[in-house]
């Protein structure tokens, strides 16, 4: 059965995730740390990779059930299901680095690791995510939220972009993978495993009461950042929540607002009933399952305007806004004319031919 609160979950994040890079591509001028509109830009920014990668989960785990629930789920096929996934996102990886190259004004090193390499090396743990137990997997969500006070300075807390994304030799590569790239694997593999819990506690009535305790450590955390003055949540810095490196707090919050939306967005579906706005927001949905191609070929138009940005002066804030806007809602009519006319030929189209 095909879930539409899930579709409509992974449009959001998708159209999240062109917003926040658009904004970073195109940043207006005149724009400080503290304006409401950087405000909500990061607040997007801060949400759509969380989202983005818990869903991706969500999507690797319920595919590797039914495989392992087939009767063909000898070692051989799953070969057939891991490494053809593997490749193309890992392609896919290179492809988004070449498209915003930063000798071309973009933002990566052609090898850069980032979310889709990320979402690959989850490829490779499905097989073994799947058997083990909701009790286990909720103590390794633990493990990986903490991860970062773990590690520590292996994060790369004093790190530049320019260092995030650059690696020398095949040592780097797999330390910017794995501790202290854009999406490390540590911490950023908890929201790979929250997609797993979100699938078998859907029906669960103790998930309330996790969000209800989320909620109070969050509101505590804004308190110390109140008394203490220190920014709540900075992209980078001295914050209580970092995203780069994204520290245990920034995890933490995440994961409890990710569950709020995926209980809010499902609605009555899963008695039944219509996932919340019923028909009304199945506008969303072709854009949902169009999530991967719309990813990769976002930055394909971006890498165009960094190029073009170079040693140009930044636009004014409208102009800058309202392209970011039409931009990121382009997305969802292009969505729509692709799932009527030309469905199969996208990269989701390619990895159903593994399934």
């Amino acid at each position: 059965m095909r879930l539409r609160h899930i579709d409509r979950i992974r449009a959001i994040a998708i159209l999240c995730m062109v917003q926040v890079h658009t904004a970073a591509i195109i940043p207006p001028a005149g724009i400080s740390i503290d304006h409401p509109l950087a405000f909500v830009s990061a607040a997007i920014g801060g949400m759509a990779a969380p989202l983005f990668v818990t869903i991706s989960g969500w999507a690797m785990y319920t595919s590797a059930k039914r495989r392992s629930e087939s009767e063909n789920n000898d070692f051989s096929s799953w070969m057939r299901w891991v490494v053809p996934r593997f490749t193309i996102l890992v392609l896919c990886q290179l492809f988004v680095n070449s498209a915003l190259l930063l000798e071309r004004g973009g933002r990566f090193e052609w090898m850069t690791p980032g979310v889709l390499t990320l979402l690959a090396l989850a490829t490779l743990l499905g097989p073994v995510l799947i058997f083990l137990k909701k009790g286990q997997r909720v103590l390794l969500l633990l493990l990986l939220i903490i991860s970062p006070l773990i590690i520590g300075d292996l994060s790369g807390l004093g790190f530049s972009w320019i260092e995030r994304v650059s690696s020398q030799g095949f040592e780097q590569w797999i330390a910017r993978l794995l501790l202290n790239g854009t999406y490390p694997a540590l911490p950023w593999l908890a929201f790979i495993v929250l997609g797993t819990l979100i699938e078998d506690y859907r029906e669960d009535a103790s998930t309330k009461k996790i969000v209800q305790f989320g909620l109070v450590l969050i509101g505590m955390s804004m308190v110390f950042s109140f008394y203490n003055e220190i920014p709540w949540a900075l992209t980078k810095g001295n914050a209580v929540l970092t995203f780069f490196p994204a520290n245990s707090p920034f995890i933490f919050t995440s994961v409890i607002l990710v569950i709020i939306l995926f209980k809010l967005l499902q609605g009555d579906e899963m008695s039944g009933g219509e996932p919340l706005g019923g028909t009304r927001l199945s506008w969303l949905e072709p854009a949902g399952r169009l999530s991967l191609t719309i990813y990769v070929m976002h930055f394909v138009i971006l890498g165009f305007i960094a190029f073009e940005m170079q040693n140009q002066p930044r636009s004014g804030v409208y102009l800058t806004f309202l392209f970011t806007i039409v931009h990121t809602s382009i997305w969802i009519p292009l969505a729509i004319l692709h799932e009527k006319y030309i469905s199969e030929i996208s990269f989701e189209g390619l990895l159903r031919k593994f399934n």
